[in-house]
């Protein structure tokens, strides 16, 4: 996520314990105690009672350390590459995958979790990275503001027509993660240079862009518990209902904002081990544990979005609340990593940015 949903409350969650076909990702013949470092980005969560579990059968103490934005991490990893500052990455994208790869930042390590995860997610057969989690970006609808029959929009189309004008608010893709995601769901469904055109339509329409999510979806979007916004309609990510209803004061057991699930980017994160680190039979465990599920079943009400097993149970309220997304659009990450500097100045120049 990707990309992970930062909220302004908090509130202390306990994972309920499961009988395991698997170990929790831990390997037989577990090193000697040694410290590793998980380079990570800023939204990265977990029950702390789960990374301890990890650790006490291990020997391995696991250093978080938060690198920024996920674009920010990739950035360091890059730059450190072959001389890394951790054992360990989390929270690289699909998007960010060639870049990565052609400045050989990880070395190849294929768990034995790998049968485990949904065959969709596993983009790398030389497993240099793998898979940890995916969710969607999406259009977001507070359904409070259309009732009484109210035709709704469903489609990328439908937010250019005039039925919806001054509705929607998106975040500006060169300085926001969803923003971006959304403008290459525009470019992978009308194409290049399809897409300008379709940007000019929305802000023909009265689209607004503010510069990023919390903004967005707080200050802009009318459906934001606690926010004070007139739109309607915001960019945001399939399982944003599900934190309405967990973060909702008073509670409420059904999310009032549904998310329109054809207009839906996927982002993939991955975990992979940092080629030169010192300690890759520790680094291999805590990967492992990454895959296993503790941590999967973790990840929901913790990071908001969906874990890579096929094997992690789902809570209730992610169930009842969470967009499924049977068909998102994506991209090659090749064609991201040659393009995307010219789409987003493109993007800017229709939209005077």
């Amino acid at each position: 996520m990707r990309r992970a949903i930062l909220y302004a409350a908090a509130i202390a969650l306990v994972v309920v314990g499961c009988t395991q076909d698997k170990p929790t990702g831990v390997s037989p013949g577990a090193p000697e105690a040694v410290t590793i470092t998980l380079l990570t980005h800023d939204s990265f969560d977990v029950t702390r009672a789960v990374l301890r579990e990890f650790e006490d059968r291990s020997g391995i103490t696991v250093d978080v350390v938060a690198a920024g934005d996920a674009g920010q991490l990739a950035n360091r990893l890059i730059l450190a590459s072959g001389n890394p500052e951790g054992d360990v990455a989390f929270g690289v994208d699909n998007d960010q995958l060639a870049d990565l790869f052609a400045n050989d930042v990880f070395m190849s390590y294929a768990s034995t979790f790998l049968a485990d995860l949904a065959p969709d997610l596993v983009l790398d057969d030389q497993h240099r990275v793998t898979p940890v989690d995916h969710g969607e970006v999406c259009v977001n609808i507070d359904m409070r503001r259309y009732v009484g029959g109210t035709t709704l929009p469903s489609s990328l189309d439908d937010l250019a027509d005039p039925s919806f004008r001054d509705g929607l608010v998106v975040e500006n893709p060169a300085t926001s993660t969803p923003g971006l995601a959304f403008l290459l769901a525009t470019v992978a469904a009308y194409g290049d240079p399809g897409f300008e055109d379709y940007w000019r339509r929305l802000r023909d329409n009265g689209v607004t862009v503010v510069d990023g999510w919390e903004q967005a979806y707080f200050g802009e979007f009318s459906g934001a518990a606690g926010g004070e916004g007139t739109h309607p309609m915001v960019v945001s990510y399939a399982t944003s209902p599900v934190a309405e209803v967990v973060y909702s004061d008073p509670p409420i057991t059904v999310s009032p904002t549904r998310v329109l699930t054809d207009t839906c980017y996927r982002q993939v994160e991955f975990a992979g081990i940092l080629r030169g680190t010192e300690h890759e039979a520790a680094a291999q465990q805590l990967v492992d544990f990454l895959l296993s599920r503790p941590f999967q079943e973790d990840i929901p009400l913790r990071m908001f979005v969906y874990p890579a097993s096929t094997h992690a149970r789902l809570p209730v309220v992610f169930r009842h609340n969470a967009a499924v997304v049977t068909d998102p659009y994506e991209l090659p990450s090749a064609d991201v990593a040659a393009h995307r500097a010219d789409w987003v100045a493109r993007w800017s120049d229709v939209m005077g940015q």
